[in-house]
């Protein structure tokens, strides 16, 4: 460019002159007057203004940003408080769980001795029983083989009533020895 003004000011053979004459300068001037004017009068309150509503805008998209997070906040607290209070209560179940399955084993255990203590007393008298009953059949044997060995020794039939009485004077002598 500047040798486009240097080639310029060489065809004028004045010498180089940048400057533009007077009444151009002027009209410059009260050209770029006006255009300040117009840029100052209707231009720059509209960019001003636009300026603003972004600003407010952006002001505004802060300020609910700010609620959100503060919202935000709250809730993760609330939440926090509520996993708490459910981790709470979750160990008073359990607590609660362990203490019952405590008690239903304390209670099993002395159910199985009462029926252990049930099943011991009832054998103890079916043994009982079984005894009295080998006992009594033992006697009815013993009396049998008493009659038979009385008939063969003595030769002669003894009554039932007599072979009784011996039987069980023997069974009792019996029972005295041992």
């Amino acid at each position: 460019m500047l040798a486009t003004l240097h080639v310029l000011a060489v065809e004028n053979g004045d010498g180089i002159e940048l400057l533009p004459e007077a009444p151009e300068l002027i009209w410059g001037f009260v050209a770029f007057a006006l255009l300040m004017v117009v840029m100052f009068r209707f231009v720059f309150p509209r960019i001003n203004t636009l300026l603003e509503e972004r600003q407010q805008a952006i002001q505004g998209q802060l300020t609910e940003a700010e609620q959100a997070k503060g919202e935000a906040e709250e809730l993760k607290r609330s939440y926090e408080a509520q996993l708490a209070e459910a981790r709470d209560q979750a160990e008073e179940i359990l607590a609660e769980a362990r203490s019952q399955a405590e008690t239903l084993r304390r209670e099993a255990a002395a159910r199985g001795e009462d029926e252990a203590a049930q099943v011991l007393a009832r054998a103890r008298e079916d043994g009982e029983a079984e005894r009295a009953r080998l006992v009594s059949e033992l006697r009815g044997q013993v009396a049998a083989l008493a009659v038979e060995l009385a008939g063969k020794i003595v030769e002669k039939e003894i009554d039932a009533e007599q072979h009784r009485e011996l039987v069980d004077a023997y069974i009792d002598e019996l029972s005295g020895l041992s």
